[in-house]
């Protein structure tokens, strides 16, 4: 069985997706947005309550929209600064595994965040209307 690469990028694109509306969807319906707010607000972003609703959002309309297929390249470039910032603020200093060896570690960002840019870029290069 041959499985064509666009086939292959479009089911990463997906399960990508699906990744980042879990982030979103489990935090708005957990209750947990306003929480995420205070802890921003605490490390002295003046808006975190924003802040929190605009990363809440945009991971819940963004994923939808990169399943769909729809400017992949500049939805995976928002991602990715999201990505960056929480593997900065909060990862970094839990060190590298998030199980195991250790807790809330980066690996798992490292990973989201290279996979973001190779899902993004590919799009980008291959020319496509949405990337």
């Amino acid at each position: 069985m041959t499985v064509s690469d666009g086939t292959l990028w479009a089911l990463l694109r997906l399960a990508l997706a699906g990744l980042i509306a879990a982030h979103g969807w489990a935090r708005l319906l957990n209750d947990a947005v306003a929480p995420f707010g205070a802890w921003l607000d605490g490390l002295g972003f003046m808006v975190g309550p924003g802040i929190a609703w605009g990363v809440t959002l945009y991971e819940i309309a963004g994923s939808l929209l990169l399943a769909v297929g729809w400017r992949i390249f500049p939805l995976t470039l928002g991602f990715i600064a999201i990505y960056l910032a929480g593997l900065f603020l909060v990862h970094l200093p839990a060190g590298w595994f998030v199980v195991g060896l250790g807790r809330n570690g980066m690996e798992y960002s490292v990973l989201l965040v290279c996979v973001l840019a190779c899902v993004g870029l590919h799009y980008r290069q291959a020319g496509s209307k949405r990337g």
